[in-house]
């Protein structure tokens, strides 16, 4: 009796009645496999379209793999061949033994179309990858047990990567593509000196580090009250105020009102108990206030005070201001606040603290902007006689280190030593710099503004 590949169920979810079968072509599929078996021409063809995961049928996918297996180790893949390693491995019955090899060679066309056929079944892959996340949404919806904002999230980051799918062509392309574009990058910053980053209004750390760049993921790193914060806000100050680039300072541990108040403290130069406790004492001082306000209401500072902010609300919150206004920085006080992203998992603190910085790295690269993320330091340098920083310091997690690009450790003698001659001065510790140089920066720490400032400017 002559078995009828082409009409056999081969799978459940393929022959369920009543089921909604999802999008397949098994014709393209054995008229690929046999013209694989055939030549090796179009086992290279396929590989550059599809991976053997593309395949609708379980066992198509095992041939292809065990197809790959032999062609990449340079041995023979012709009917008796596979299915003497289909054998070994324990699958030949599984994919429907040897009459089936030959049955996909018989079911070949012409090895002159298998790309097109490598398409095809590429093609059916992804939408079924679209229908699958699609169902997954739906689930999540349905179940709420999930934060809307981490669905949402999901959904973004899931339809990204779909889209990548439909990209077949290849990543690796000749250096002589594009190399006389990176020289040319080199003799212009020559001639006309280095493109500028975003500058954070300190000087030598500007020119330390050409200013911050689009991707780069930058730590500032200090023990409690020695005024991350402040240089947080700083940074964000200069960027969003001075320069008109849009900004988003995520605060977990302040309010709104209290932020406001420091932001406008430092650019009124107006001190802050003051602020607090009393108005103005001067119309010089009221007039410093209203042009300061003025400036901060005209600014594109988006501040988000919110204590309980996940990885995946900052992501769609910074998503929607580049879509809205566009984007230039994004600074988060502090990273330790954060809360795990997703409820099930039984991960340590470090290992959440981990994945939150890989994830916000990830986040400056998809964004294109710099991600300035505050981190609190262990108590090691209250046990060092100098009481200087050190990047082994990092608080929980030494994944930081690896996945910052610039790490800041501020360090302020004052805060252990009243008496020290170098009150009112701060060290800026350049300890990390993925593409430059580090060093230590002195500047004027101005308590009473809220604000750290060039030493010149003090």
């Amino acid at each position: 009796m002559t078995r009828d590949y082409d009409e056999m169920p081969a799978d459940e979810h393929e022959a369920m009645p009543g089921r909604q079968t999802p999008p397949h072509d098994i014709a393209a599929e054995t008229s690929l496999l046999g013209e694989m078996i055939f030549a090796d021409r179009a086992i290279e063809e396929a590989l550059d379209i599809l991976k053997p995961s593309d395949f609708f049928r379980p066992a198509h996918e095992t041939i292809a793999e065990t197809l790959v297996d032999l062609f990449n180790t340079g041995q023979p893949h012709d009917p008796i061949a596979l299915g003497d390693r289909l054998e070994k491995d324990g699958n030949l019955a599984r994919v429907g033994g040897r009459p089936y090899l030959f049955h996909l060679v018989q079911s070949m066309v012409t090895v002159a179309h298998a790309g097109h056929h490598a398409q095809i079944v590429r093609e059916k892959a992804i939408l079924r990858r679209v229908l699958e996340a699609a169902n997954g949404m739906s689930n999540s919806v349905h179940n709420r047990e999930r934060d809307p904002d981490e669905i949402v999230q999901d959904a973004f980051d899931t339809l990204e990567g779909l889209a990548g799918l439909t990209d077949t062509g290849s990543d690796d392309l000749s250096i002589g593509v594009d190399i006389m574009d990176t020289v040319a990058e080199v003799v212009d910053i020559r001639e006309n000196g280095p493109k500028e980053g975003l500058q954070t209004g300190f000087t030598d750390f500007d020119s330390l580090t050409g200013g911050l760049q689009p991707g780069q993921f930058v730590l500032i790193a200090a023990r409690p009250a020695m005024g991350k914060s402040v240089l947080g806000g700083d940074f964000a100050r200069n960027t969003a105020i001075r320069n008109d680039i849009p900004t988003v300072f995520f605060s977990l541990e302040m309010g709104r009102k209290e932020l406001e108040k420091r932001f406008l403290s430092a650019q009124a130069r107006y001190p802050l108990h003051w602020m607090k406790h009393k108005g103005p004492v001067d119309d010089v001082a009221v007039k410093r206030l209203l042009a300061a306000g003025q400036d901060m209401q005209a600014s594109p500072l988006h501040i988000v005070a919110d204590t309980g902010i996940t990885l995946a609300k900052i992501r769609s919150h910074c998503r929607r201001v580049q879509r809205q206004h566009g984007l230039g920085l994004v600074v988060i006080d502090y990273l330790q606040l954060m809360g795990g992203e997703t409820t099930g998992r039984n991960d340590n603190r470090q290992q959440e603290v981990s994945r939150i910085s890989r994830g916000l790295k990830t986040l400056a690269m998809d964004l294109q902007v710099p991600i300035v993320a505050l981190s609190q330091l262990n108590r090691g340098p209250e046990q060092r006689q100098d009481k200087k920083p050190m990047v082994s310091d990092l608080r929980e997690s030494g994944s930081l280190e690896q996945d910052a690009d610039i790490v800041i450790l501020l360090h302020r003698e004052d805060a252990y030593d009243k008496d020290t001659p170098r009150a009112g001065e701060a060290d800026l510790i350049v300890a990390k710099h993925r593409n430059g140089p580090t060093a230590t920066i002195t500047v004027a720490f101005q308590g009473h503004y809220a604000r750290f400032v060039d030493m010149a400017a003090a």
